[in-house]
């Protein structure tokens, strides 16, 4: 669950993992802890962080500092990412796939909390090799920035794109969706 760490800023953080190691020393086991955190605002700027400490609240503490160091920004484009890109860390693939409006976000837990403190609602994923939730949050990492933007890519090509099919799918679920006045209208119905 999100928790807000910076109420001004609407920053949101979730933990993907808490993670625990042992070293066997003369007394017994010593026990340490590392968390995997997401931070985001929910508008396109998101980071991920990892942190080690002797407690889990100062290894939280410590990846939230870690991923708020982290944040970039992402190219959206509405509810959904721009194209489809692949992601990939270590022996973890990411393919995301843009959807059209009122699909949800279809992803396992460690690539769903990424793409939900970015902010996306619309979005169909497939990870492929590894499923180790450090990896896999890198991959998604990985295939957000390969993302650009429309006129990003006018500018590099220096020609005009047109519509895209996410602009257009987009659009197309936009105008299928209810209006606020019908939606009215049925309730007091």
């Amino acid at each position: 669950m999100a928790e807000y760490i910076d109420e001004s800023g609407g920053i949101e953080s979730t933990t993907v993992g808490v993670f625990r190691t042992a070293a066997t020393v003369k007394g017994g086991r010593r026990f340490s802890f590392s968390s995997l955190v997401v931070v985001g605002d929910r508008n396109g700027r998101v980071g991920a962080g990892y942190g080690k400490a002797n407690q889990v609240p100062n290894a939280i503490e410590k990846a939230q500092k870690s991923a708020r160091r982290a944040m970039k920004v992402y190219p959206m484009q509405g509810r959904t990412i721009t194209h489809e890109v692949e992601g990939r860390f270590g022996a973890s693939r990411v393919r995301l796939i843009p959807a059209s409006p009122g699909t949800g976000v279809i992803a396992g837990a460690a690539v769903r909390s990424v793409l939900e403190m970015m902010g996306l609602q619309d979005c169909l994923t497939k990870s492929f090799g590894s499923n180790n939730p450090k990896n896999l949050v890198k991959a998604v990492i990985d295939g957000l920035s390969q993302l650009r933007s429309k006129e990003e890519v006018q500018a590099l090509r220096g020609l005009d794109v047109g519509q895209t099919d996410v602009e257009a799918m987009v659009g197309a679920g936009a105008a299928a969706a209810p209006t606020e006045e019908a939606v009215t209208e049925d309730a007091s119905a």
